[in-house]
């Protein structure tokens, strides 16, 4: 799914607005985020990161001269996450990417059927597993003390899943940011690994 080559083709205005609307409400159905966002793992700007992702990924889509490519898109969502100290692995980052250029391409066309689908969507999340490590290598040997559950957290998406961070009404359109000085300090707390059955591979 990319642009071709090429000038990457225009939204109308209408379909500008409701590509807005879409990235956000997606962003704010995906489970690994929110949580990341609630429990506020990159710190006290997690909910900052999280609206600067969804207007990173509006201005890519709507102002990006070149073609666009899902790899760059998989790209800007993983490094979005691990300035969130998480780090996802359930293959949800590719999901992502591919229902936002999916949705991007219908916009285009005047087709705002995925967006619909996100709205009767929004009050069912998706179930995922999170787990948050702490000093992995310490803690293989630990099993008796009082930080057990925090080297070991399991949290039930759907359960522990606060109402949507991301509001459309809220996002003002900005410039993308072009780097992110938090995620560097950030990383020195540990990471939260977001993992499922299911094997994280790239799709061709």
């Amino acid at each position: 799914m990319d642009g071709g080559g090429g000038v990457a083709p225009q939204l109308s205005e209408e379909a500008t607005h409701h590509l807005q609307q879409g990235i956000v409400m997606l962003l704010s159905q995906w489970s690994a985020l929110q949580i990341a966002v609630h429990n506020e793992w990159g710190g006290r700007q997690s909910s900052q990161l999280a609206h600067q992702l969804a207007l990173d990924i509006f201005s890519w889509f709507t102002r990006s001269k070149e073609p666009l490519y899902i790899d760059d898109l998989e790209n800007m969502l993983d490094e979005a996450m691990l300035s969130l100290n998480t780090m996802t692995e359930d293959g949800s980052i590719e999901e992502v990417a591919e229902k936002l250029m999916t949705m991007h391409e219908e916009c285009l066309e005047g087709n705002y059927q995925s967006i619909e689908k996100l709205r009767e969507a929004s009050s069912r999340p998706a179930v995922r597993h999170i787990r948050q490590p702490a000093n992995e290598d310490d803690d293989d040997d630990n099993n008796g003390d009082d930080d057990n559950n925090s080297s070991n957290m399991i949290v039930d998406a759907a359960e522990a899943a606060p109402q949507p961070h991301l509001n459309p009404a809220d996002m003002p359109v900005e410039e993308p940011r072009t780097s992110n000085p938090k995620a560097a300090e950030a990383a020195d707390d540990g990471w939260v690994v977001v993992s499922s059955k299911r094997s994280r591979g790239k799709r061709n």
